[in-house]
């Protein structure tokens, strides 16, 4: 049985997926090309690890597309000083680029097995030292801490206000908006002026947990 030629599946993601997707970042770039997604992958669906869909990760949770993580990395327009919130570890694959990108970054992940996975993944692949993993649920979670950029790697029917109450002056804060299957993709600014939010681009991600709408009440 040939051996999966990851190399070449990750330069083809890159070129022919998320590149076109006007994902124009180098930095952004240069990270999707040198992180193992792979390694974030449970070994039964690592064939899929390049493949233009969410992969299954376990207990019930998926990574995000290519595309979509190269366009919310994007987006957040991250400096190397940058402090980060990640809501949402998920298989810490996104954790890793955000490690790489940025000085500090705090994960938080509602499932502590996934966030034991996750944190096994990163170790495993000597990454992620500066990536700190909380087991938190995102709705309640408190910090007096402040960061420069934040994102939601799932769906919000609202934005919490707690969440944008978490940026610095000046930062970003990335987030999906909406009902399923018409979901917006966007940036919120924390501008001298005020909050300000530009959309970005349409694509369907699970809820967040507790943040799903509230069924409507059916006679």
């Amino acid at each position: 049985m040939i051996a999966p030629d990851y190399a070449k599946a990750r330069e083809n993601m890159v070129e022919q997926q998320v590149r076109p997707w006007d994902v124009l970042d180098l930095r952004v770039l240069d990270v999707l090309a040198e992180l193992p997604r792979e390694a974030f992958v449970p070994p039964a669906f690592r064939a899929l690890a390049y493949v233009d869909l969410p992969v299954p990760i376990g207990h019930g949770q998926a990574m995000l597309k290519p595309v979509v993580e190269g366009r919310m990395l994007q987006a957040l327009a991250l400096q190397p000083t940058d402090e980060v919130l990640e809501i949402g570890t998920g298989s810490g694959y996104v954790s890793a680029c955000l490690g790489r990108l940025v000085r500090d970054v705090v994960s938080l992940e509602i499932l502590p097995a996934l966030a034991a996975d996750a944190r096994t993944c990163l170790d495993a692949q000597g990454l992620g030292r500066n990536v700190h993993i909380e087991v938190a649920d995102a709705m309640t979670y408190d910090t007096g801490r402040r960061f420069d950029a934040i994102c939601v790697g799932a769906a919000l029917d609202a934005l919490p206000a707690r969440f944008a109450q978490w940026l610095r002056p000046g930062g970003r804060l990335f987030f999906v908006q909406g009902p399923a299957p018409a979901m917006t993709a966007k940036l919120l600014r924390n501008d001298v002026n005020g909050q300000r939010i530009e959309s970005l681009f349409e694509t369907e991600l699970p809820y967040l947990v507790g943040a799903a709408p509230t069924p409507e009440f059916q006679f």
